[in-house]
């Protein structure tokens, strides 16, 4: 690799399809690929990816770029994170950092050396040690096979207080480097040991399959012990167990393929469901799923089956983020569960017996009807039980978006309990429906922070880059802006507009880099910009045709006219509440003279917008 040029050895190697596509779904629109844009919220695809030009634009919210931009933004990390993770996907080794690539360097990137580093310790113990050797063969006994504890890549922490501590120090990393990893806790005199001790080991990796994290088990041998049978990664840069789901790395590509993603509890039960065929499962680890889970899940695809204990009555965190997902617009079904048994227990018994049940999952509507009858014991026209079963159904009913969906369990309901309908309707209005869905506050404002460095763009903004297309498509139409339009738009497009104008029929070639404006005269940006305009006229996306969709879109010079009457109309409006501002102001200095001239002013542009 030229180590001082790493960026293009990497763009070089990857295609950008394929880095986007990883992470979102890819519809071939042509020659380029179209996409719903993850950044912000929308319906229809704007986001759209180049492979001839390997860059992406999302001609809704505005973002896009190259691959290391894609990847900084979905995963937010800075540059440094991305270049690391797509030489990884590369399989390009970045080196000890040279002073090129110094600035490259991050906190994170060291966590992420340790976390790797920690884990060949971990894989060494178990299939060398002693200790590990038995380890080793409660996993076989537990039903692994050697490849799958192989590609899970489980491991064992030797019973020492400072065994991969001092592994970590002499391979050159620092004690507080590693307690930031969350693998040594320091205790009241200041001195460190290891976090994970006599147990098994189950890395858990991000996205990108990069070790973020550790779970550690006691096994048979050592029950009977007051120690927790799972101590775990404490939060740290690099591991939020609200943000990481795992084997979701492993499973992503079977859930995009099968729509559909199963989620499980544990850890096991995720390894033994992909070792007998069922790759697409992930697991919550002990956890209720997040704002930040689901919204990675819902890049793979919108349908859940869920395989875990639920208390419908209890208003338990696990109701919590399933009430999240629904609020999210997830399809979910409930793999319902033997008493006492979890996945990991059935596909032992027999893959088939787990297909069984997959194929048998009840709608989460359904999951709850059948359980909220079950929990009334007794008579069911006994009056207690009727209200005891519609406390818990109503909230349920409430949240379900379709009418027609909703009506059919509310008289589902009016059925089973011989209730009228109109009296349940009247209870439903009362039953609580909390429309935030749980979310934590410091939750809640970080996705209002994303959602408002995301605000799609205005009507004149989507206006100018329209005309832009239109004139890239057909130049012969130059001509019809006029001087005298110049003063409504904005300086960028001024710019692309005057650049046009003197190279009219422009055509770029992105790959030889022909009909390029010289960098030396222009602005990256400036380049950036035309390349994006040029995307989107081969895709033809167009800003506004939702406006047009009833009439069809006019001819391109009446377009064009419109577009220009509309953005000089918007320009003399937003003067016009300008204008109006100031003249209450000049009311209020009480200053004759001056509002005099303001209201002149006003009526000027008020015959404008007229005309």
């Amino acid at each position: 690799m030229n180590i001082q040029n790493p960026i293009e050895e990497i763009k070089s190697r990857l295609d950008i399809v394929q880095v986007i596509g990883s992470y979102i779904k890819l519809q071939k629109a042509g020659i380029n690929y179209k996409a719903v844009c993850p950044f912000h919220s929308e319906k229809k695809p704007s986001l759209f990816v180049s492979p001839t030009r390997q860059i992406w634009k999302c001609f809704g919210c505005g973002l896009g770029g190259d691959i290391f931009a894609f990847v900084k933004e979905i995963e937010r990390v800075e540059f440094g994170d991305a270049l690391r993770i797509l030489a990884r996907k590369a399989g390009i080794e970045l080196k000890k950092p040279t002073p090129e690539m110094a600035k490259w360097q991050t906190e994170k990137t060291r966590l992420y050396e340790i976390c790797e580093l920690a884990n060949k310790f971990f894989e060494k113990q178990l299939q060398e040690g002693n200790a590990g050797k038995k380890a080793k063969q409660y996993l076989l006994d537990r039903g692994l096979k050697e490849e799958t504890i192989e590609k899970w890549r489980i491991g064992y922490a030797p019973d020492t207080w400072q065994g991969l501590s001092d592994f970590l120090t002499e391979a050159g990393y620092k004690k507080e480097e590693i307690e930031k990893a969350g693998l040594e806790i320091k205790n009241e005199k200041g001195n460190f040991y290891d976090r994970f001790r006599g147990r098994i080991i189950f890395p858990v990796f991000d996205l990108n399959s990069q070790i973020a994290g550790f779970g550690g088990r006691i096994f048979q041998e050592q029950k009977g012990t007051d120690q927790a049978k799972y101590i775990n990664t404490p939060q740290t840069l690099l591991y939020d167990k609200g943000n990481i789901l795992y084997g979701l790395d492993k499973a992503k590509v079977e859930i995009r393929k099968k729509d559909c993603c199963i989620l499980v509890e544990g850890y096991m039960d995720a390894i033994l469901c992909s070792q007998a065929g069922f790759e697409n499962v992930a697991a919550v680890s002990g956890t209720a799923l997040t704002q930040n889970q689901l919204k990675t899940l819902k890049r793979y695809s919108e349908n859940l089956y869920t395989a875990f204990d639920m208390d419908i009555a209890g208003g338990s965190a696990t109701q919590r983020g399933i009430d999240l997902a629904q609020a999210q617009g997830f399809k979910i079904k409930v793999i319902v569960m033997p008493q006492g048994k979890d996945p990991a227990d059935i596909i032992l018994e027999g893959s088939d017996k787990w297909q069984d049940l997959v194929d048998r999952a009840k709608s989460i509507t359904e999951f709850y009807f059948q359980s909220a009858f079950s929990s009334a014991e007794g008579d069911l026209q006994n009056v207690e039980n009727k209200v005891k079963i519609t406390k818990i159904l109503l909230p349920v009913i409430k949240k379900i978006f379709n009418k027609i969906e909703q009506s059919h369990w509310l008289g589902e309901l009016s059925n089973r309990l011989k209730i009228k309908e109109e009296d349940l309707r009247t209870e439903l209005e009362r039953a609580k429906f909390e429309k935030e869905t749980h979310l934590p506050s410091s939750e809640k404002e970080s996705e209002i922070d994303a959602e408002e460095n995301r605000k799609p763009k205005d009507r004149k903004d989507m206006l100018e880059e329209r005309l832009a297309f239109l004139l890239l498509k057909h130049p012969h139409d130059l001509d019809l802006i006029r001087e005298d339009y110049f003063c409504y738009f904005s300086d960028e497009f001024k710019k692309i507009l005057e650049y046009l104008k003197q190279n009219p029929g422009l055509k770029i070639d992105f790959k030889e880099k022909k009909g390029f404006p010289s960098s030396k005269n222009f602005s990256p940006e400036f380049i950036e910009s035309l390349n994006y305009l040029c995307l989107a006229a081969e895709v033809d996306y167009n800003p506004l045709k939702e406006d047009a969709e009833e009439d069809g879109l006019p001819e391109p010079e009446e377009e064009i006219e419109i577009c220009l009457e509309e953005i000089k109309g918007f320009e003399i409006r937003k003067e016009l509440n300008k204008t109006s501002d100031e003249i209450k102001e000049a009311e209020k200095e009480n200053d004759p003279e001056k509002i005099s001239s303001l209201v002149q002013k006003f009526n000027k542009l008020s015959k404008k917008l007229i005309n």
